[in-house]
């Protein structure tokens, strides 16, 4: 179907806001349903890092509307991040249905922020919305958003503050500011006075959107975290959930769509963008490429044109095999757990550190961890480049304990949550696990494919649960399993200072060397628990 040259329009909220939108209308008689993302960076990027282009979709009958939020692009306001998303987004919709040549019915599609306006959207439940496609996101900002397991995401949140600073000091027109923050966002200031609060930031502290304020308000009870929360249970319409096993909100997307009454999934292996065949140092191969814009137009399709849709409630790209794999629902699985073993030499030796089916003798690992030196971070979900890349050199180190299978005597899959459930103390008042999953090559490669972190405000010994990203894939015959614990993963995360101080307060030069001690053995029962399918 051919598609008539966009149209700019606009729309006026209830305090008398312009919003813009480009609007693409497919060039052929009748009535349309009305597809709609709104979005902070432009309209005209219309998400298009992932998705095919507006025309695209606009081919395949639908009116396609692509909205500045209010404060970004050309539309007028005050950027708050999130926080006006809710009424404008049902505005917007019911401004939508109502477009020249719409039928009435709407549906949002867009990821990241852009899925987040579909969640917001749908909380006050406007008639017209009858089905999303929300992709990459975590209605719980604080625990899937800014912090992980109370740990400040460091490289995430600060990479991405900038980048919206900079783009309100382009649409301002202070081309100085802008020209600094370009410059931070490809060399990121992390040397400061306090490290997490990079004085770039309080420079330019009237262009930041959210940064310094998810720095001081570190208590997730704090009001502010609980009016940009979402309960995705109180929403009733049909969602198709698409997250990525690299991509930092996966957690929160897996979260959200366990929560929703009608919600059917699928996982990729990406990283947040792009959605490719490659991620990391692993091509999975032509089947890892993203067909989510065919999947996107068959949901609406049936929510929007009364169509028949077969496609499987949940699919997942299952690394190692590189196949997809279809369910009825997500799958649970049969959960194993593997003790963590050792004679106190896992930092040392990585033969010494084990994992096996029983807890052995009592032993005590320890890491000495150095903020002169902390472990660095190595792809994963949440430094770029993101993905599955080699770590033997980073195991190497001793202050990384790692705990290794034997070769496996048969293809094992893992699918969903790993859970390492750790003993540990230390002689300072606060400090921080990295748990990094990866499978063990025949060749010696280390490759990660999932990991998890913890900020811990206690000293004395005690279980300590660290959430791993989710997960799926094939573990084949002849590779190993190693779990690999260390104090750090910088920048991923900020440094913890040891003294309790949070990220946002800690001076770089109080920043103290911490000692931090792993328990094994009957006593104390570390383990990791995983789900095999």
């Amino acid at each position: 179907m051919k598609v008539l040259p966009k149209q700019s329009v606009s729309m006026y909220t209830r305090d008398r806001i312009r919003l813009d939108a480009d609007v693409y209308y497919p060039d052929a008689e009748g009535t349309f349903p009305v597809l709609l993302m709104r979005q902070p960076y432009g309209r005209a990027i219309a998400s298009t890092v992932v998705y095919a282009h507006p025309v695209w979709y606009a081919s395949q009958g639908y009116i396609v509307v692509i909205q500045d939020v209010r404060g970004r692009g050309t539309s007028e306001g005050e950027f708050k991040l999130f926080e006006n998303e809710i009424e404008d987004g049902f505005e917007t919709v019911n401004w939508a249905a109502s477009l020249p040549r719409s039928n009435g019915k709407v549906g949002m599609y867009g990821f990241s922020y852009q899925g987040m306006t579909q969640l917001y959207a749908a909380v006050k439940r406007p008639e017209a919305l009858k089905a999303i496609c929300p992709a990459m996101l975590a209605p719980d900002v604080y625990q899937d958003w800014a912090y992980e397991n109370g740990a400040f995401c460091l490289f995430a949140n600060l990479g991405w503050a900038i980048q919206l600073a900079a783009e309100t000091a382009r649409l301002k027109g202070d081309e100085s500011a802008f020209l600094e923050l370009s410059r931070a966002a490809k060399n990121m200031p992390l040397g400061d006075r306090i490290p997490a609060r990079p004085d770039l930031m309080q420079k330019f502290a009237d262009y930041d959107a959210y940064y310094q304020t998810w720095l001081d308000r570190s208590d997730p009870t704090d009001s502010y975290w609980q009016k940009l929360m979402v309960d995705v249970s109180a929403i009733d319409i049909p969602m198709l959930y698409i997250g990525g096993w690299f991509d930092t909100y996966m957690r929160g997307t897996l979260r959200s769509y366990r929560s929703s009454k009608q919600a059917q999934l699928i996982v990729g292996v990406w990283a947040h963008l792009p959605w490719g065949r490659k991620v990391g140092a692993i091509d999975y191969g032509a089947d890892a490429v993203s067909f989510c814009d065919r999947a996107q137009i068959r949901w609406f399709d049936h929510w929007l044109k009364d169509q028949e849709l077969n496609d499987p409630p949940v699919q997942l790209f299952e690394m190692g095999s590189n196949e997809w794999r279809s369910f009825s629902e997500f799958p649970k699985g049969k959960q194993i757990a593997l003790h963590l073993t050792s004679t106190g030499l896992a930092g040392m030796d990585d033969r010494d550190g084990q994992l096996k089916d029983q807890p052995s003798e009592a032993a005590i690992d320890v890491i000495v961890h150095d903020p002169w030196r902390p472990v660095p971070a190595l792809g994963g979900h949440v430094v770029y480049p993101c993905g599955s890349l080699d770590r033997s050199g980073i195991d190497a180190r001793s202050d990384v304990l790692t705990y290794t299978t034997a070769p496996l005597e048969a293809d094992l899959h893992l699918v969903g949550e790993i859970v390492a459930e750790i003993y540990a103390s230390s002689d300072s008042p606060s400090f921080d696990l990295c748990a990094v999953l990866s499978e063990v090559k025949p060749n010696g490669s280390i490759m990660n494919f999932t990991q998890g972190y913890l900020s811990i405000d206690r000293s004395e010994p005690s279980m300590h649960r660290i959430s791993l990203q989710p997960t799926c894939i094939c573990i084949p015959k002849g590779s190993a399993i190693r779990l690999s614990l260390s104090g750090a993963c910088f920048p991923a995360y900020s440094v913890n200072a040891g003294t309790g101080t949070k990220p946002g307060e800690a001076s770089a030069i109080d920043f103290q060397i911490i000692t931090i001690m792993i328990h094994t053995g009957n006593a104390y029962p570390s383990k990791l628990s995983l789900n095999r399918q």
